[in-house]
């Protein structure tokens, strides 16, 4: 139907007879001239319709916003003074010689421009088939295939296999909770939507697949943020007979190699690394954003003897922490409410107050500070303050003083608010491996060890032994990518000795039995030569966020869901039949709803 997109007719296009379709984007009548934006994937071209051209003059006097056109016409250059260099098409129209109207439409509840677009995100996905027509939205889209596409090849050119495994499969609610999906052929049995291939790609290499990767769709029933969908995409990748050192190489050249093609950005080579002890002692968080130029100090040390419990009592808890976070020349630039404001802020993490010293005169030590703090603190613990954080004049030091969770999670938070707030973020792009993660974190509230990453993470230690003396204390062979301050993907090296992977799961307080229910299949085949084995998943809604400079993965997705897993288009999840449930086995239970009164 079309000899050519709107947005390919060009300068190279001048003279020649062109058929264009799409949807009108804007119309104006100047007076005996009818122009039309004429619009579709890949950009916009202006149509003329000239009063000698009469039926199509005349049909074009009829079209409105988002009709669907076909037309046909000459290419020829603008008059002068009319040109859009803002636009690739902009030196030039098309001269209408015929107009076919494929479809009316309804004037949209919104206007299809990203000039001035200000509308509600629910109206947007109620109506996302038009809110995708928007250019902003169909650059992103196309940005997204693009990456997939790129990170496809660079895997089929280095022996990966694209595999895929299943989507319903077995529930092991080990994370998140799972999405169940219930049996008619097996009554009072479900199946689970996979959280991630992560068993399967598991077996694949078992099964000496060698190299494996999937762009797979992942589903967790979880509270969702800007960065969480119930419902995701990963680029899920597993070798064999790889290192870690390898496999973090390989993939940095693919991630590398994407945002040259896809950006032209090149990227570190190396990239950065950092353990992730160091990681939360710097930064408070295992995923620092490195554009900002702020950092946590240790002065814990410091502390131990003043009378002041607030700083003391936690500097001499083995699990508390006394951490000060400088902020150059914030004296001057934040204000007392500012700091009030900060202090409500960290309260959200836990964090019972906000400690701060204020460096108005370096060299007039305690004379030259202000702060209600300084009467607590002895001449020595002011010193080694502002030594080790090198305050000087005009400085603010925050500080935090508490569980060493609270305050890393508190301070790691302050530190990016306030990079933003103070316009302290350096522009450009971070990426950082953070390797050597703890192997388990004590989980308080159920009193026994949790998988920091996952329970199939091979541990760095030599024997089960080893790992059984001192759990706290182990490190894993596990990395993740950040970039920017958000975690593109994580990976381990996999266990692959059973006993070994027996070992980690009752230290995890799971036990034989349970172990067998849950894990039997893999407990199985690990026990018919396993190789050494290890892989890592890429966010893919993540990673095109970051590149496209969206703020949330719902700008990237199609079709996502709300803050509340809702469809607004297609109004889902929905109400079932009765005979639907019959056949499932499942009977709703009735939720009473109790009248409120006055009284």
């Amino acid at each position: 139907m079309r000899t050519h997109y709107c947005g390919q007719v060009t300068e190279a296009c001048d003279g020649q007879d062109v058929e264009v379709c799409g949807w009108v984007h804007r119309r104006r009548d100047h007076g005996g001239v009818i122009f039309i934006d004429l619009r579709d994937r890949e950009g916009l071209v202006q149509v003329v319709f000239a009063p000698g051209e009469r039926d199509s003059f005349a049909l074009a006097e009829k079209v409105r916003s988002e009709f669907v056109l076909r037309v046909a016409g000459r290419v020829r250059r603008r008059p002068e003074g009319t040109v859009n260099a803002n636009l690739p098409t902009g030196q030039i129209e098309i001269a209408a010689t015929r107009l076919e109207i494929l479809n009316s439409a309804r004037t949209p509840p919104f206007s299809i421009d990203d000039e001035n677009f200000d509308v509600n995100e629910d109206n947007r996905l109620r109506y996302r088939y038009l809110d995708l027509r928007r250019p902003q939205m169909q650059a992103r889209m196309r940005l997204r295939s693009r990456v997939a596409s790129t990170v496809r090849r660079f895997l089929d050119d280095n022996g990966f296999m694209e595999i895929e495994t299943p989507i319903l499969t077995k529930s092991t609610p080990e994370g998140a909770r799972d999405y169940l999906v219930p049996s008619r052929t097996h009554p009072g049995s479900f199946f689970a939507l996979p959280q991630s291939p992560q068993l399967f790609k598991q077996l694949l290499m078992m099964a000496g697949m060698d190299r494996y990767y999937q762009v797979v769709r992942c589903f967790r029933d979880e509270d969702l943020r800007a960065d969480r969908q119930p419902e995701f995409t990963q680029l899920d990748i597993e070798t064999s007979f790889l290192s870690e050192e390898q496999i973090i190489t390989l993939m940095e050249q693919m991630i590398r190699e994407l945002f040259n093609e896809v950006l032209g950005v090149q990227l570190p080579n190396p990239m950065p690394r950092m353990t992730h002890a160091e990681a939360v002692r710097r930064f408070g968080i295992d995923r620092p954003d490195l554009r900002i130029p702020l950092e946590l100090v240790d002065v814990g040390d410091l502390m131990q003897g003043v009378e002041f419990k607030v700083f003391s009592a936690p500097a001499i808890d083995p699990h508390g922490r006394v951490a000060a976070l400088r902020v150059p020349q914030g004296g001057d630039r934040l204000s007392r409410k500012e700091i009030d404001d900060y202090t409500k802020f960290v309260s959200i993490y836990g964090a019972k107050g906000l400690a701060y010293i204020k460096v108005n005169d370096r060299a007039a030590g305690r004379d030259g500070l202000q702060s209600p703090i300084l009467k607590f603190l002895p001449d020595a613990a002011i010193e080694g303050i502002l030594q080790r954080t090198g305050a000087g004049n005009s400085d603010l030091i925050f500080f935090g003083a508490d569980k060493a969770k609270i305050v890393n999670e508190s301070l790691a938070a302050l530190r990016i608010k306030i990079g933003h707030d103070l316009g302290l973020v350096k522009q450009g792009w971070q990426p950082l491996w953070v390797v050597d993660f703890p192997m388990f974190e004590w989980d308080e509230g159920n009193q026994r060890w949790a998988s920091l990453h996952h329970p199939f993470t091979r541990p760095q230690v030599q024997d089960v032994s080893e790992l059984v003396a001192d759990p706290g204390n182990a490190k894993s062979y596990a990395y993740d990518l950040v970039l920017n301050g958000t975690e593109l993907g994580g990976g381990s090296i996999r266990i692959h000795n059973a006993e070994m992977q027996a070992e980690v799961l009752k230290l995890l307080g799971i036990n034989d039995d349970e172990a067998q229910q849950k894990f039997g299949f893999l407990l199985e085949a690990l026990q018919y030569g396993c190789p050494p084995h290890g892989g890592l998943a890429f966010g893919l809604d993540r990673l095109v966020m970051l590149m496209s400079g969206a703020t949330s993965i719902r700008e990237v997705i199609a079709f996502p869901k709300t803050q509340t897993a809702a469809c607004l288009l297609t109004a889902a999840p929905s109400e079932v039949d009765d005979k639907q449930l019959r056949e499932l086995g499942i009977q709703l239970r009735k939720v009473a709803v109790v009248a409120k009164t006055g009284a």
